[in-house]
């Protein structure tokens, strides 16, 4: 009888044999979730997630099976419940490889009762910042994933990835009109990530921002420049492009970026980043779920469509190396193509430059959320913070604005791109599994959106 894990997976590997390639993806992961909202404890609680799956791909046919907490033994019957009769079975020289989110103080170590506390905090500060401040939410999140991938090419390797977030919501009404501020904070790490000043002050930046924008006039309409600021986050980036750029969405016919391979489809000044390896960051991992080394992938460079983002699957179908970036929520979801941290690389310009030089516009702070329609790349994003650009100043504090294009054109309609680069960081969705994420970009501009708002300009 085999007792050992590592040894289990190993044995499970070779049971899917050397022709059809497959895999075992082993978790056992761990998470916490504490949310207050006004003055109260909403829920505090832990949960935990521990099983195995076993794959095989033969052609178009995807076999698979999955157990919750297998036995050693339990993994190997996995393998051997989807693995073809009479197949020849894989002979592996394997030569495990470990990772581990570096960590200061770890997450576990600290009780939920300190967590809670945090939050209650933090939401103390956002509703004593002002008697406009009607409601309070903040959510807390930490996570602690040990995975362990094995093959049938010897390919053995364990990864704990461990993370913390926080989100402060705060909503501010003066009876007739309501708005709302929010902000967030983490990463990959562990308790260090949430110094509770700093919170603190993230609480009461997200009351001030809701308290502002009840008296700010509504947002004008019409065609108009749009600078983004690097404070505003990534979310043009990875709703506009990021996803458009997944394997399984190209190979699907569901991308406005597919055949575009060598292709201008941006500014010139525009180079893409998918990069996992960035440490600390939200979507930072070592190894994908399917055990490929993380390294960053240079998608669009000066303009140019160089890469798309893929599993090991869409590689081969794409005739391309796999990029590392195969992801799954959990055991009980297949892998698939996505993002991690995405960026668009800075530029040469001063932010101050690129406000100066534009007579009339939007300036964006803080991005909300949004749609994207990967085929044809139309998007429409709220904003969640923004200001009139007049004859090269930053004015009037607006509200209610919407940003609408599309996306290769908006790209290729950038004309200035900051030496700065800000974060932000979320979970992404797709094919009803999430997976933590970070989005970065410099203050930039784009020649011309579509801007909706009240008035026309």
């Amino acid at each position: 009888m085999i007792n050992d894990l590592h040894d289990a997976l190993a044995e499970a590997a070779g049971l899917l044999g050397e022709g059809d390639p497959g895999d075992i993806f082993f978790e056992d992961s761990s998470r916490e979730r504490v949310v207050v909202e006004d003055r109260r404890v909403v829920s505090a609680q832990s949960s935990s997630t521990k099983g195995a799956t076993a794959r095989l791909q033969r052609g178009a046919e995807t076999r698979h099976a999955s157990a919750s907490s297998p036995s050693p033994e339990g993994v190997i019957e996995l393998a051997r419940s989807i693995a073809s009769p009479g197949g020849k079975r894989a002979s592996l020289d394997i030569s495990p490889i470990s990772s581990a989110t570096p960590v200061n103080l770890p997450l576990e170590d600290v009780p939920l009762e300190e967590k809670t506390k945090l939050c209650l905090f933090a939401e103390r500060c956002a509703r004593e910042s002002g008697p406009i401040i009607k409601q309070v939410k903040v959510t807390l999140g930490t996570r602690r994933r040990r995975t362990i991938v094995a093959n049938q090419s010897g390919l053995l390797v364990e990864q704990i990835i461990c993370g913390a977030n926080i989100s402060i919501l705060a909503i501010a009404s003066n009876g007739e009109v309501t708005q709302t501020g929010y902000e967030s904070l983490g990463g990959t790490g562990g308790w260090e990530l949430l110094d509770s000043e700093r919170i603190g002050a993230l609480a009461i930046m997200a009351a001030k921002r809701a308290a502002r924008l009840v008296s700010a006039r509504k947002a004008p309409g019409g065609r108009m420049a749009v600078v983004l600021a690097a404070e505003a986050g990534g979310t043009m980036v990875h709703e506009a492009v990021g996803h458009g750029l997944e394997g399984d969405l190209v190979i699907g016919g569901h991308s406005v970026y597919e055949g575009k391979i060598g292709s201008p489809v941006a500014s010139p000044l525009i180079n893409v980043i998918d990069d996992p390896t960035l440490t600390g960051l939200n979507g930072a991992y070592a190894f994908d779920d399917e055990g490929t080394a993380a390294s960053p992938t240079l998608l669009i460079e000066n303009g140019i469509l160089k890469r798309y983002l893929t599993d090991r699957r869409s590689a081969k179908i794409l005739g391309a190396s796999a990029t590392g970036n195969s992801r799954r929520e959990s055991y009980l979801y297949p892998p698939i193509p996505r993002m991690s941290n995405t960026i668009i690389a800075p530029g040469e310009s001063l932010p101050t430059d690129v406000i100066a030089s534009t007579k009339r516009g939007l300036y964006v702070t803080r991005m909300g959320g949004g749609e994207v329609n990967t085929l044809s790349g139309e998007f429409v994003f709220e904003v969640a913070e923004g200001f009139l650009i007049e004859d090269g100043e930053v004015g009037e504090l607006v509200r209610g604005a919407t940003i609408a294009g599309n996306g290769p054109e908006a790209l290729r309609s950038i004309d200035m791109v900051g030496n700065d680069l800000g974060y932000s960081l979320g979970s992404c969705g797709k094919d009803n599994q999430g997976v933590p994420v970070a989005d970065g970009q410099p203050t930039l501009r784009i020649a011309e959106l579509i801007v909706g708002g009240e008035v026309e300009l």
